[in-house]
């Protein structure tokens, strides 16, 4: 049986004693430490380099657990330990999925909301273990080239906030700039060269940076000062995505 070394930090020592009790008596997890700050926790990452799960507190001082979670996510991806935030707040699930989040617990939760999260921690470790190491995955390039009026302009994928098509055009709204970049090329055209992973379609006019997303309502997502509606043609993958969080 697949068996997860795990760590749990809050600065809370009720909420810390708690999870470190469900992890105990969970079979398939092993709890090797319990720390009351996430630059505890980080310290220890070095003393545990085997480690498979954290069970993270969000608002913490020092350094919070988004924090700490972006620390880890600078290494090589999925290399790491995975992590289950536990916080008091749910307007951190985007913050979450972000970072590559694997679950996300709102206090106060039971020991069955643990459990579930829990074994999709599990169920991730075993998917991902294989006898052979995967070959390396080629870079994703992190910009693209438009065609802008008479040049060629380069545009870093991570400074778009979203795509509008008009027709044979497409607008590029940039974080960086007030005024989109105009390209002549199909809405189609435009979705083929962003990533699936940080970019998805949700209306026959718009294509959104999901880390760009700052709240989600019935039928329509805020980016910046832009309300972009989704409609009901591309609501089932944004479903899905949003479904990582609810």
């Amino acid at each position: 049986m697949t068996t997860l070394k795990c760590i749990a930090v809050d600065d809370e020592p009720l909420a810390l004693g708690m999870v470190a009790a469900f992890i105990e008596q969970t079979p398939f997890l092993e709890l090797v430490g319990k720390y009351s700050s996430g630059v505890q926790a980080l310290r220890s990452l070095h003393e545990h380099p085997d480690l498979d799960l954290i069970f993270l507190d969000i608002q913490m001082p020092e350094l919070t657990g988004l924090e700490l979670a972006r620390v880890l996510d600078r290494g090589q991806p999925g290399t790491g330990p995975r992590i289950i935030f536990t916080t008091a707040f749910n307007q951190y699930a985007l913050d979450g999925y972000r970072v590559d989040a694997l679950d996300y617990l709102v206090k106060p939760f039971s020991y069955e909301e643990f459990l579930r999260a829990a074994t999709k921690a599990k169920a991730y470790a075993e998917h991902n273990q294989a006898p052979l190491p995967a070959p390396a995955a080629p870079a994703e390039e992190e910009f693209l080239f438009l065609k802008v009026e008479y040049e060629l302009v380069r545009v870093a994928l991570d400074d778009i906030l979203y795509v509008e098509g008009l027709k044979d055009y497409v607008k590029v709204h940039l974080r960086s700039a007030t005024r989109p970049l105009l390209s002549l090329m199909s809405l189609k055209s435009m979705e083929e060269k962003l990533p699936a992973r940080r970019f998805l379609r949700i209306h026959r006019s718009f294509i959104v940076a999901l880390d760009k997303i700052e709240a989600v309502r019935r039928n329509t997502v805020q980016i910046g000062p832009a309300t972009l509606a989704v409609s009901d043609q591309y609501k089932e993958a944004f479903v899905q995505f949003l479904s990582r969080w609810t």
